[in-house]
């Protein structure tokens, strides 16, 4: 069956009146911005970081001779469930610091008895004898004493890799001044006292080891553990004073500068033809700097050698009280030391401390830095740096006092280097390749130094996580 249609008429584009804009661009000149770019952050670090012009290349830093030993991070090795102490790590435990014995050290490490604790079990009880060193292996565990008014006080939140009872060489009594209670399920590895004197009697190394650390410990010092200045105050008459003077250190740190390099490849047909109205080479290096500076504020925070993270002395971190950033952590974040100049967070970290603020009604602050309106507490600056790492959804909070003047951290650099565009950022002529490719070396020198320990400190195990409601 066919259906008949009529036919449609042709329908007629109307003329076109006037020029078209795809016409019109060919005699114009288009507006256009600058090339842009996504990574450059603000960059607070390395703003308010001061910098030391370093002439030499090197940067010593001088301290007063100290008797103390960081508390090192003892690290685990993990099989499935089982967990394993990683033995030459055992040289973060203050009285086996140096020791070199690697022999000696995997036969401590072997001895170690793995024990998993929930979360409310009492690990430690006070008054208790001392029979085992415990290492964290895994989770969080409260130091509580008890305070002087007979109520229980939380003394220290130990985390992964945190050492307990190896002060027991000098407890006269041998029992534990402290309870140690589980905050989170974790696991905990533990070494009997006996095990322990067992190796000590058969290793004429590591009782030598010992008797230099309690040596060291009886030495006169001040509760820094710096060599003590003998003085006299208060006396009356001719009384015979005190000879002093003030030791220092006979092998001072040395920071050497370090390098972020690239090498920026401009074609000479792309400089020669297509640098107007905006010079190719000059945006190509304007971007590539940036790129430079952002990878410099990285270094900063995170190089194993001198990033602020990993060169924070151990009795300068704490632990977070309830895995969240509170007003409380942060209040005991500031009070370890004489001075903090800036509180540098991860802005997933500052989120997460603003939502504990506003759970408990406490509104933070602002402060003016550099002409910006910046979140603060206590009248510190809370600058955002998202260069501090997150990871499993915790990240660190950093708190930092700053200059030479005020003993605090300085960022290390050198001026004047050839061909400088920037403090301590060079780029070089290379020459021109075989394929007509220009050829610069763009270079930054840089570093980080800690004057004192106390200069900085680390908010560790920071939940940055929105919990659920």
């Amino acid at each position: 069956m066919t259906v008949e249609t009529e036919p449609t008429p042709d329908v007629q584009a109307p003329a076109q009146q006037s020029l078209s804009t795809a016409a019109a661009r060919n005699l114009a000149t288009t507006t256009k911005s600058r090339p842009q770019m996504q990574e450059i952050s603000s960059r607070w670090l390395l703003r308010k970081l001061p910098w030391v012009h370093v002439s030499a290349g090197t940067y010593r830093v001088n301290r007063r001779l100290s008797y103390a030993v960081g508390r090192g991070r003892v690290s685990f090795v993990q099989t499935g469930r089982e967990v394993k102490v990683a033995a030459p790590t055992l040289r973060e435990v203050p009285v086996l610091r140096g020791f070199d014995d690697g022999v000696v050290l995997e036969q401590l490490a072997a001895r170690f008895v793995q024990r998993d604790f929930h979360a409310g079990e009492v690990l430690i009880q006070e008054g208790a004898p001392i029979t085992e060193v415990y290492l964290i292996a895994h989770g969080k565990v409260e130091r509580i004493g008890t305070g002087k008014y007979g109520d229980d006080t939380v003394l220290a939140v130990h985390a992964d890799g945190d050492h307990i009872g190896d002060e027991a060489l000098n407890v006269p009594d041998g029992r534990w001044p402290y309870t140690v209670k589980a905050a989170t399920a974790g696991t905990a590895m533990s070494l009997p006292w006996p095990a322990f004197q067992e190796i000590v009697d058969r290793s004429p190394a590591l009782q030598a080891q010992i008797a230099v650390h309690l040596a060291g410990q009886a030495a006169a010092q001040n509760e820094l553990g710096e060599a003590e200045i003998g003085m006299s105050a208060g006396h009356q008459g001719e009384h015979d004073l005190p000879t002093a003077f003030v030791d220092y250190e006979l092998g001072p740190r040395e920071y050497e500068l370090s390098v972020a390099q690239t090498v920026l490849r401009v074609h000479s047909r792309v400089a020669d033809l297509y640098s107007k109205p905006m010079d190719q080479t000059e945006e190509q290096l304007k971007l590539t700097i940036e790129a430079l500076r952002e990878r410099q504020e990285h270094e900063i925070v995170n190089n194993p050698e001198f990033g602020l993270l990993a060169n924070c002395a151990f009795d300068q971190r704490i632990q977070t009280h309830a895995g969240a950033p509170t007003p409380d952590d942060l209040d005991e974040l500031l009070a370890m030391r004489r001075d903090t100049d800036y509180l540098f967070a991860h802005p997933k970290a500052i989120a997460a401390f603003g939502r504990e603020a506003n759970r408990r009604g406490v509104y933070f602050s602002t402060a003016e830095v550099a002409g910006h309106r910046v979140p603060a507490w206590r009248g510190v600056p809370l600058l955002p740096c998202g260069k501090i790492p997150v990871l499993g959804g915790t990240s660190s909070i950093i708190a930092m006092r700053t200059g030479e003047h005020n003993q605090g951290v300085v960022g290390l650099t050198q001026v004047g280097i050839p061909d400088e565009v920037e403090p301590g950022l060079n780029v070089r002529f290379m020459g021109i390749d075989e394929k007509a490719v220009v050829n610069y070396l763009v270079s930054a020198y840089y570093s980080a130094a800690v004057l004192v320990p106390d200069a900085l400190g680390v908010l560790e195990n920071v939940e940055v996580d929105h919990p659920r409601s």
